[in-house]
């Protein structure tokens, strides 16, 4: 009897690798999230802290400071190490700008932090809410400090800088995330370059005091090619660094190749403080709104 080919056998699946005991943190709940919650649905806005379920969310919020995710919650990339879902995300809303100013000002916010998706389907990438909701921010909170956490504006990053720059946020920041090699992985349509040269240009416009960028760790680098990665970021005029543990949101995304233990990131903050970085936040914990307040 002739059978048709088989199937292939599909690979084993990898097995996570267990989580140490410093990863393992109580997500914090309660009457102070509850309150920020009714705050955001009033809104239609949307943290990252909460978004993200941080476990630093209780710390942050006590020091006055909190990250707004802007543009909608549907982003024109899928990088390999985020959560976040790729799709055709909905249009501007022109309402966003004064709501998170309200919001931010019902909280008593000290530094507000305004980050936002990769939105490729934006002409100006998106640069122009980034400028509307940091007017805002001053009319309702003269005298909190504010952050840009930006995207890479692809294709036109010296049109989004020149715009977001002309506010002068207290601190730009930009996320390298990986090693140069690890970048058609963890980051497809983004360039290691041009995230480089994006901080490059703050850095001219703002001076490297107020330009920041993080690395996540765990994606599979090797500690010299970290260490490269450190000295790039030092080079294209940053001044501000976090260095923070990956966690894989499932198990479709990049595992987990190796968790750093708190005395390497210690090394790593220690070699980087070395290479003249101004403030450098390095730990198991860290993301890149960790001790964001100036």
């Amino acid at each position: 009897m002739t059978t048709g080919p088989s199937a292939p056998e599909r690979p084993p699946r990898r097995e996570p690798l267990p989580r140490p005991d410093w990863l393992k943190v109580r997500i914090p709940t309660g009457e102070p999230l509850d309150r920020v919650n009714r705050l955001m649905d009033r809104g239609s806005l949307h943290t990252v802290c909460q978004e993200a379920h941080c476990p630093n969310i209780y710390e942050c919020y006590a020091m006055g400071t909190a990250t707004f995710l802007i543009l909608g919650e549907v982003c024109t990339r899928k990088c390999g190490f985020c959560a976040v879902a790729k799709g055709i995300p909905s249009p501007v809303d022109p309402d966003e700008p004064r709501e998170l100013a309200r919001a931010s000002r019902e909280m008593g916010l000290q530094h507000v932090v305004i980050t936002s998706v990769d939105r490729d389907d934006l002409e100006d990438g998106g640069a122009g809410q980034f400028v509307r909701v940091i007017e805002e921010l001053r009319a309702a909170l003269p005298f909190a400090t504010t952050e840009v956490l930006v995207p890479d504006f692809r294709p036109d990053p010296i049109g989004a800088l020149d715009a977001i720059c002309s506010v002068r946020p207290t601190i730009f920041a930009h996320n390298v995330e990986t090693v140069r090699r690890l970048y058609p992985a963890a980051r497809p349509g983004s360039v290691y370059e041009d995230s480089l040269a994006l901080l490059t240009g703050a850095a001219e416009r703002l001076g490297g005091d107020s330009v920041k960028c993080s690395l996540i760790l765990g994606l599979g680098e090797t500690e010299d090619e970290l260490r490269e990665a450190i000295r790039d970021i030092h080079a294209a005029g940053a001044r501000r660094l976090n260095l923070g543990q990956y966690l894989a949101p499932s198990d479709r995304h990049i595992p987990v190749k190796r968790y750093y233990s708190p005395e390497e990131f210690r090394a790593l903050g220690e070699y980087a403080e070395s290479l003249g970085f101004l403030k450098v936040e390095s730990g198991p914990l860290v993301r890149s709104s960790y001790h964001a307040k100036p």
